[in-house]
């Protein structure tokens, strides 16, 4: 709408002055000006010269989260990156769960990004698909699992010891241009908090 008024407000103007060059030279700005700024909204520049790209810009590219100032990149070029690593650490994980346990095993993400990622990527390490409290992963719910054996992503061993008998650090991954980095994931055992159905409602995360 607002683009729709301005394009009548500069013809109008240019009508009135009798400028007709003006709507070419209009033109060629636009285009030089998407051109410059194109990278911005499409990631169409390898990292290390889009890094560099940003430099040259008069002005700093917004970052959408206080928490994501320190990120390499913005968000939405930032997130392309560290799922396939987080993948491949949670697939070692699964390595480690006996062939017997692993049907009543599950695998446990923090956020639906992180959930995503285990079911678009891990289907090439034979992982099953992940469970989350977040958003509409909360719908689908504990998937039958138990809980009393599960691959957790993304937390920290002091708060899983309270739920779990047994903590198994497996690794970190990470990717220094992702938004998400470091993300440990731990093998669970021996839940203290009865079923998994039963706490439940206490993982939605709907924000």
């Amino acid at each position: 709408m607002l683009f729709a008024a301005g394009a009548i407000t500069l013809e109008n103007g240019i009508e009135r002055v009798r400028q007709g060059w003006l709507k070419p030279a209009i033109l060629v700005l636009l285009l030089a000006g998407g051109a410059w700024f194109a990278p911005i909204v499409v990631p169409v520049l390898p990292i290390d010269r889009f890094i560099a790209y940003m430099d040259t810009l008069p002005f700093k590219v917004p970052r959408t989260e206080h928490s994501h100032m320190s990120a390499a990149l913005p968000q939405h070029y930032a997130d392309q990156f560290g799922w396939e690593e987080m993948t491949a650490m949670t697939a070692q994980a699964w390595s480690r769960i006996k062939p017997e346990e692993r049907q009543d095993c599950g695998i446990f993400a923090q956020d639906y990004g992180q959930a995503g990622a285990i079911d678009f990527f891990g289907r090439r390490y034979g992982l099953p698909p992940a469970l989350s409290g977040h958003q509409t992963y909360f719908l689908w719910g504990p998937r039958g699992y138990s809980g009393n054996c599960m691959i957790v992503l993304d937390d920290r061993k002091e708060v899983l010891e309270e739920k779990f008998e047994h903590i198994e650090y497996v690794g970190s991954s990470d990717n220094p241009y992702a938004l998400e980095r470091n993300i440990p994931v731990f093998i669970c055992k021996g839940a203290k908090f009865g079923s998994l159905a039963q706490i439940w409602p206490q993982l939605k995360k709907w924000r």
